[in-house]
């Protein structure tokens, strides 16, 4: 009975000290139409720096950054699901209105969740490399249900020593741009991450079916595909994810990965001010 007096004792602390770390952070500039930029997996919200001095107009920007990746404290699993309501929550208490989105990769996820949940709020959405359910990709035919976070895989992810998963790391980094000057850059955002966010966060995304909720979004959306591995590959994916999100624009930008704003900046600039000025 005593021990589990203290087990329960444990448990109970780690929730209270979890529940107390935000799951997000935001950094605010500007003044003008509010614009979310949240990044994807890994990324600081700093990866929208170049974007903002490249944006027309007025706008006041909100760069996000995530529990556990930038050396923000972790939060408790669900992951995911308690950054979409942080965000949620976050929208709410700043009263933002007529707010755009742009999200690259699982910020594209976030982005699609929240013009779900607050379509009389969200006007527009930009989603850079983003697709709606990642594990139809990667995992096909491989139902939700199997997701789970106790896995072999999982475990061994976890149990790498750090040369090994800065191996895996770097792996990943080459095959997400161009840019051979970026692929530190990526690498170290990874290395910085916390291993249990890297690893169940990851396993959260994978949980991920959004076409479920493409039908609730009312926002004007721009989709910004990366031409991997072919244009055509991928252009069918987006088309064929995206069927059922109604207000919706695909463009693929020709010789990049998925990082399409290191490796086509400038045709990135374009298409977004083109998009905003346009919206």
């Amino acid at each position: 009975m005593r021990n589990l007096k203290i087990t329960l004792l444990l448990f109970t602390i780690v929730n209270l000290t979890f529940s107390q770390v935000p799951a997000i952070s935001a950094e605010v500039s500007g003044n003008g139409s509010p614009i979310l930029f949240l990044p994807g997996f890994t990324n600081p919200g700093s990866i929208w720096d170049q974007t903002v001095t490249h944006l027309q107009g007025e706008q006041q920007h909100h760069l996000i950054s995530y529990a556990g990746f930038d050396g923000n404290a972790p939060i408790a699993m669900p992951w995911y699901d308690t950054i979409k309501k942080e965000l949620i929550d976050y929208i709410k208490e700043n009263e933002l209105m007529n707010v755009t989105i742009i999200g690259h990769s699982m910020g594209g996820n976030l982005a699609i969740d929240i013009a779900a949940a607050l379509p009389d709020t969200i006007k527009n959405l930009i989603l850079v490399d983003s697709i709606p359910c990642m594990r139809e990709l990667m995992m096909p035919g491989v139902p939700e249900s199997h997701i789970q976070y106790e896995t072999p895989y999982n475990k061994q992810m976890l149990a790498m020593n750090d040369d090994q998963f800065r191996q895996t790391a770097m792996m990943m980094a080459q095959n997400m741009t161009n840019k051979k000057d970026k692929v530190d850059t990526l690498l170290n955002w990874i290395l910085k991450a916390d291993r249990e966010t890297y690893v169940y966060g990851y396993t959260d995304l994978l949980k991920l079916d959004l076409r479920r909720v493409l039908d609730k979004v009312t926002a004007k959306t721009l989709i910004l595909g990366a031409a991997f591995p072919t244009i055509e590959m991928a252009k069918t994916n987006y088309e064929k994810q995206y069927a059922t999100l109604s207000d919706k624009t695909i463009e693929m930008i020709p010789d990049s990965k998925h990082f399409i704003m290191f490796d086509q900046p400038e045709l990135f600039y374009e298409k977004v001010n083109a998009f905003l000025i346009n919206e």
